[in-house]
């Protein structure tokens, strides 16, 4: 089956045909209609392959997350898959494992692949860069979530300290004078920077943080068990609140209070990070931190289809297009029965 033939049913030229078909150019609705309709009809299959070569374009993104079985980037990807979906472009998917060096090798096979662009969350925050930078040089490339400094690249994501300061005033009107942090390891831009914000306003809130409240392992539900454990087992008064820098942290952090006969929120509040699906059914249902993701994923399938134009132009894409891009959306609070209203 030709375009020619799709042509003659439709009752077009091979030239509307083509403009309906790869979405470029100016076409009314209805000969839009009468000409996919034809295409489905007579059934007749755009040569993708084909159409890469001509165009120089394969209309496929590359997207790499630190670990697909945290649900925030399960979610996310979702997010960026449905906005490339819109664009009619396809995902290519990667999982980083948290291993800079398997990221690596991700992003190199991703541009082997021909992708028109990638969309990155590095798994850390000095490692990455290398890689992140050297694929930057090669193809549009946006970071989104976490980011590594150094490099020359767009990014999309939230305001970390913003969504702390909302955690911890919040908690202080709660009641909360002293305070602990559980989050992974200072290895990744997310907990640097939402370390950063809890310490800030902390000191600003008068709201105490002994040395030995800051316990620092990985991003999941036994290291918040692990870590809620090791509080309720010091020596000295706990901590009036317990802020975790991510969701599943949060819902080890309740478990291991109902298991040790600690009241939450009654003794202690506890605050999770991202809204993950799991927050709202934890017991008792978590106060999060909600991220925009469909707005962080529309921003970032923007941003690689700004960096793509740009390049199309000639010359030094990114130089077209002047300095990299930060954007940092503000994420809003989400208040449930593991903290003090």
């Amino acid at each position: 089956m030709t375009i020619a033939q799709v042509a003659e049913a439709a009752g077009v030229s091979t030239a509307t045909v083509s403009r309906v078909l790869s979405g470029r150019g100016p076409v009314s609705p209805g000969v839009q209609r009468k000409v996919r309709r034809a295409a489905d009809e007579l059934g007749y299959q755009v040569n993708s392959i084909a159409r890469a070569l001509r165009n120089s374009r394969t209309d496929t993104v590359g997207m790499v997350v630190p670990s697909i079985s945290n649900p925030f980037f399960t979610s996310l990807v979702e997010s960026v898959e449905h906005a490339l979906g819109r664009d009619g472009k396809e995902l290519f998917l990667c999982d980083a494992r948290s291993d800079p060096e398997i990221e690596a090798r991700r992003l190199a096979t991703l541009v082997a692949r021909n992708v028109d662009g990638i969309i990155v969350s590095p798994s850390h925050g000095t490692l990455s860069g290398p890689a992140v930078q050297e694929t930057a040089d090669r193809l549009p490339l946006v970071q989104l979530d976490r980011f590594v400094g150094g490099t020359s690249t767009d990014w999309v994501g939230v305001d970390d300290i913003a969504a702390m300061r909302q955690v911890m005033d919040h908690l202080h009107e709660g009641g909360a004078r002293s305070a602990a942090f559980v989050g992974s390891l200072l290895t990744n831009s997310s907990t640097e920077q939402r370390f950063a914000g809890f310490r800030r306003r902390a000191e600003d809130l008068g709201i105490t943080v002994d040395p030995g409240h800051v316990l620092l392992g990985d991003y999941s539900v036994d290291w918040g068990e692990t870590a809620a454990a090791r509080l309720a087992a010091a020596d000295g008064p706990p901590p009036d609140a317990i802020v975790c820098a991510d969701d599943l942290i949060a819902l080890g952090v309740t478990r291991a209070c109902r298991a040790h006969g600690v009241d939450v929120p009654g003794r202690v509040q506890v605050t999770g990070y991202d809204n993950i699906e799991f927050s709202r059914l934890g017991e008792p249902a978590l106060t999060t931190v909600d991220q925009p993701r469909d707005r962080i994923a529309e921003e970032a399938v923007r941003l690689l289809a700004a960096a793509a134009a740009a390049g199309e132009g000639g010359g030094d894409g990114r130089a077209a297009r002047g300095p990299s891009a930060h954007i940092a959306l503000v994420p809003s609070l989400v208040v449930r029965e593991s903290t003090r209203a």
